[in-house]
């Protein structure tokens, strides 16, 4: 829109009609304000208001206010902040009504789906956790966007995430999980010191899982040393066997086995290259420094056998219960990933099976007591977020 003119000559003589070249283009409202100030010079105010007009700042109405209640009249407050009469007498008057001077909030664009619509995606997103938000505009027949549902499940609390990685769990892992919470949860801090937390763990050679994070500068991103190497198919991998206590950093041993069809861990394996050697003498150590301790040992086939059992009997090694599909519940899950952590963070990475070996020893030699006290810490916490989930998963 153009003014193609309009003059002031004095406040005497009227004000010529502006135009517009093309009247038809927009319907446009003007408001002219007329006043004199000391000097009886001739104010023009001209506003085109094309909808609402720009808010006057919270400062400015708080200062206009003040002027009022000191005294000055509205017309006095509107010359001194420079504001049309109309708009001091709005905030005065808001003021005396409220008082306040703020806003009300405005209604702005309708919204695209009624109450009823976002309770039907609210319930079909419950139901189908997986399902794009796409499909489900399309499934319940609404005219709205991706970004339109996204906008809804957020006001509802909902939100696209990755989702975690947990083991499966039937009604029987379940119950026994929820057995298990209700057997230790009066269990304190001297009861779970007096635990051997055990498992075994795979640790593959390139193994690129988790994120590494590098400092670089742009344009150095291929650099030999901001890179992850990968390898490709590699089959390379080494399995390890450790133990921890609170206060206690225990054994690791990486086991020995031909591999292939009948080549993994077995209850013979098990009994010859962790029991015997390792585990009798760490057991007898720990009982006789902090008195009768527990050893822990999840559901794997060789730690349930006939063979495992009579050994653990024979020995007077006892057992802490220990539900299957539970690794959420063993501390030592969490050391494994720090361990996994350091070895991917290396400059320079294991190629080889012997260099694989040695930087999983190193990396366990390199954890602090510190660490490990603080996940064997929080076993109380778990019991009580396996009773709070009734035997479900929980975030450990």
């Amino acid at each position: 829109m153009i003014i193609d003119e309009f003059n002031i000559l004095t406040p005497t003589k009227s004000i010529r009609d502006y135009v517009t070249r093309d009247a038809s283009e927009l319907d446009v409202s003007f408001c002219c304000l007329l006043s004199f100030n000391k000097h009886n010079t001739f104010l023009f105010s001209l506003a085109c208001l094309m909808g609402r007009g720009p808010e006057v700042d919270d400062s400015i109405k708080n200062r206009v206010i003040g002027a009022i209640l000191a005294g000055e009249k509205i017309a006095e407050a509107a010359r001194m902040f420079h504001l049309p009469w109309s708009t001091t007498d709005d905030i005065w008057k808001r003021y005396q009504k409220r008082g306040d001077t703020k806003n009300l909030p405005r209604p702005g664009r309708p919204p695209k789906l009624s109450d009823a619509d976002t309770r039907q995606i609210v319930r079909l997103l419950r139901k189908e956790r997986r399902m794009p938000f796409k499909e489900i505009g399309n499934t319940l027949n609404l005219d709205a966007s991706a970004s339109t549902i996204r906008r809804a499940a957020k006001a509802q609390g909902y939100y696209r995430r990755v989702a975690r990685k947990r083991p499966y769990l039937t009604k029987a892992h379940k119950a026994a999980r929820l057995q298990w919470g209700k057997k230790y949860q009066r269990w304190r801090y001297g009861k779970w010191s007096k635990v051997i937390w055990s498992d075994e763990c795979y640790v593959y050679l390139g193994d690129t899982r988790g994120r590494v994070y590098v400092t670089r500068q742009k344009g150095e991103e291929m650099l030999d040393e901001c890179i992850v190497p990968t390898f490709k198919q590699s089959s390379v991998r080494v399995m390890i066997w450790g133990c921890i206590m609170r206060g206690v950093k225990g054994p690791l041993v990486v086991l020995e086995y031909p591999g292939g069809r009948g080549g993994g861990m077995n209850s013979t394996r098990y009994r010859d290259q962790v029991l015997e050697p390792v585990l009798k003498s760490f057991y007898q150590r720990m009982k006789a420094k902090r008195g009768p301790v527990l050893f822990m040992h999840d559901g794997a086939p060789s730690h349930r056998s006939k063979m495992t059992t009579i050994w653990l009997t024979g020995h007077a090694v006892n057992t802490l219960f220990h539900p299957a599909q539970s690794p959420d519940l063993n501390p030592i899950e969490w050391i494994w990933h720090e361990l996994k952590d350091k070895i991917r963070s290396l400059k320079n990475p294991p190629t080889t099976t012997d260099t694989l070996k040695a930087a999983v020893l190193a990396a366990w030699n390199s954890l602090d007591v510190a660490t490990i006290n603080k996940h064997v810490d929080g076993m109380q916490a778990r019991v009580e977020a396996i009773l709070a989930a009734k035997g479900g998963h929980t975030s450990f």
